[in-house]
């Protein structure tokens, strides 16, 4: 079944409103500037023009704020032709009020008749058609964009279940292993684990939309630690730096365990002492600051080999939620490797 459907903005919203009558006034400046009438001054016609265009524009955008909903659950075919329908409804009352302006008998100084213009039919037909025209193009623009919005999402998507897939096998085995040894030597442990290993697998297979809770974040990220602190025993430690940051916070589901699961992987399991990996999250100045730094490997140890496949996932969906507003700092220091994460803190729902 085709999720394909017209996608407009919130022609309600603030910065719409305002982009609507910027283009509006551009649009006046340019039609008065290239249209030299011998009647009316320049000024005199630049703001009929576009007192006339703004009572379009706005009212075209309010028709299309209210029927957003409607259309937005309909055929493309359907709901452009309701859209464009709207369009030009609106722009034949204006035009229609404006006739009906130029003819009351409110008007009567000549000055001000000039104003309005004097063949009835023509000046009607031709906003209707412009009006057809320009709404056409519009949504054109506006489904294509949605479209190129849905696939960048669904990448996003495909991309965290790839993620999810790179995180199984290794730490799967791993984990088995763990655990078929403790049924042996530990089998309460072994019990623990099982269970610690079915919540985290539960909760990153869970689909999520853009992000989750810090507070569910932090549950995977310290399931994670446990799982792998059996594994290497007193050779990991944690520093978790994070109560600064508030629980509700919401964060890119799926970020803090990549961070730490790189960290251990690659900075603690080839020092043949392990190693300890910092964690600290705060709040300053209205952004998530998220840090995590481990050691680098020994001289002459083997290090791992990494495709930064969980850095590059992560970039993306920071950057989808928040448009040019998020950071992914990462490169090595004197004490050891950092990433640092910086985004607009949101509320999770």
């Amino acid at each position: 079944m085709s999720d394909k459907r017209l996608r407009l903005p919130d022609f309600c919203a603030g910065p719409a409103v305002v982009a609507i009558i910027l283009i509006v006034v551009l649009t006046a400046v340019v039609i008065a500037l290239a249209r030299q009438d011998e009647v009316l001054a320049l000024w005199t016609d630049l703001a009929r023009t576009a007192l006339f265009l703004l009572w379009t524009g706005l009212g075209s955008a309010a028709a299309l704020c209210v029927l957003r909903s409607r259309l937005e659950g309909l055929p493309v075919p359907r709901a452009a032709t309701l859209a464009i329908g709207a369009i030009v409804a609106v722009v034949a009352l204006v035009s229609q009020v404006a006739l009906w302006l130029g003819t009351s008998p409110l008007l009567e100084p000549l000055s001000l008749q000039l104003l309005f213009p004097t063949h009835p039919w023509r000046f009607l037909l031709t906003n209707i058609a412009i009006g057809a025209i320009v709404g056409a193009l519009a949504l054109r623009y506006f489904y294509v964009h949605g479209e190129w919005q849905r696939t960048v999402e669904l990448q996003a998507q495909s991309r965290v279940l790839a993620l999810q897939a790179r995180m199984r096998p290794h730490f799967l085995y791993n984990s088995m292993n763990t655990i078929a040894a403790l049924t042996r030597s530990n089998p309460l442990q072994a019990e623990e684990a099982v269970h610690d290993l079915a919540d985290l697998f539960r909760a990153s297979l869970r689909e999520r939309g853009g992000g989750q809770s810090w507070r569910e974040e932090l549950e995977i990220a310290r399931t994670y630690e446990r799982m792998e602190r059996l594994r290497l025993g007193e050779r990991l430690h944690v520093e978790w730096d994070v109560a600064a940051l508030p629980d509700d916070a919401q964060v890119p589901s799926l970020s803090l365990q990549p961070l730490l699961e790189n960290a251990i992987y690659h900075g603690v399991e080839p020092r043949r002492e392990g190693g300890t990996v910092h964690v600290a999250a705060r709040v300053e100045s209205g952004r998530v600051e998220l840090t995590v730094r481990n050691p680098l490997p020994d001289d002459g140890a083997a290090a791992h080999a990494g495709n930064r496949m969980a850095l590059a996932n992560i970039r993306e969906r920071l950057e989808l939620m928040h448009p040019g507003a998020a950071t992914v700092e990462a490169g090595a220091e004197a004490d050891g490797y950092r990433v640092r994460l910086s985004f607009p803190l949101g509320v999770a729902s």
